[in-house]
């Protein structure tokens, strides 16, 4: 089942692919020929080999294979970086494995390929027909930070609702959505969050009320589950001493 409407549009050289009513490629496929990022050779002291494994993997539809494809042509490690390429590669993944579940090997993968995609969509990648897309970054990034809680889609998707990238500018959705990336370690949420409480008193007189409830409700539910034990060990000990409870001993 396709999880997300909309479309990627991958660039080539005069070549669009357009992806139909879900992520995913509808037309022909595009060949690693037609995307111009110059000699595609293998740098010095890396294994064409392993290369080739991964390609074929990747060829295979193995989403960790496509996922490693991607992060080497975005970063340069290994072989001449192609912004298009990669985020051909990680095309490839949305298209084929967006609705993994959450919890699989390959979701993290999955998860960090949608970052990516929003990244290049919301600068674009110059010289091509991949220009900015705010509100597909914004669908990216939600994707990614609601079906997978992906904290680094959840800190962008904050900065996008905070600079009013393409959207009204929105605090309160941003504090929420930095306040989830904070709580799984996600370090530029903490900063920015930390920020705001600072600069915002408001905002942290919300934040410490939040916390006041969280422990106030933690209190009444430990209460009641105490009250619960001790009305339990009450209910058993009159039945231990009750004739019938006697009896039923012997």
């Amino acid at each position: 089942m396709r999880i997300i409407e909309g479309a990627l549009a991958i660039a080539t050289l005069g070549l669009a692919v357009g992806l139909g009513s879900a992520i995913g490629f509808e037309g022909s496929r595009v060949e690693p020929a037609a995307i111009d990022c110059g000699p595609q050779t293998v740098k010095a002291g890396d294994a064409p080999k392993s290369m080739g494994t991964l390609q074929y993997a990747a060829e295979q539809g193995n989403a960790v294979a496509q996922w490693k494809l991607g992060h080497m042509y975005a970063t340069g490690e290994g072989v001449p970086r192609c912004d298009l390429r990669a985020f051909e590669y990680f095309s490839r993944i949305a298209n084929g494995h967006a609705d993994v579940y959450p919890d699989a090997p390959q979701a993290p993968f999955v998860a960090n390929a949608f970052v990516a995609l929003g990244q290049y969509y919301l600068d674009g990648i110059p010289n091509s027909q991949v220009k900015a897309d705010p509100n597909r970054a914004r669908e990216m990034f939600s994707y990614a930070a609601t079906y997978f809680g992906n904290a680094d889609a959840q800190y962008h998707l904050a900065r996008i609702y905070l600079d009013g990238h393409g959207v009204a500018r929105d605090p309160r959705q941003a504090a929420r959505w930095l306040t989830l990336a904070a709580n799984k370690g996600q370090y530029q949420a903490q900063a920015v969050l930390g920020y705001m409480l600072v600069a915002d008193p408001c905002a942290r007189q919300r934040q410490d009320r939040r916390h006041v409830d969280q422990r106030a409700l933690r209190r009444r539910v430990q209460a009641g589950q105490h009250r619960r034990a001790r009305a339990g060990v009450g209910v058993s000990r009159a039945l231990a001493e009750s004739p019938a409870g006697l009896s039923a001993g012997r």
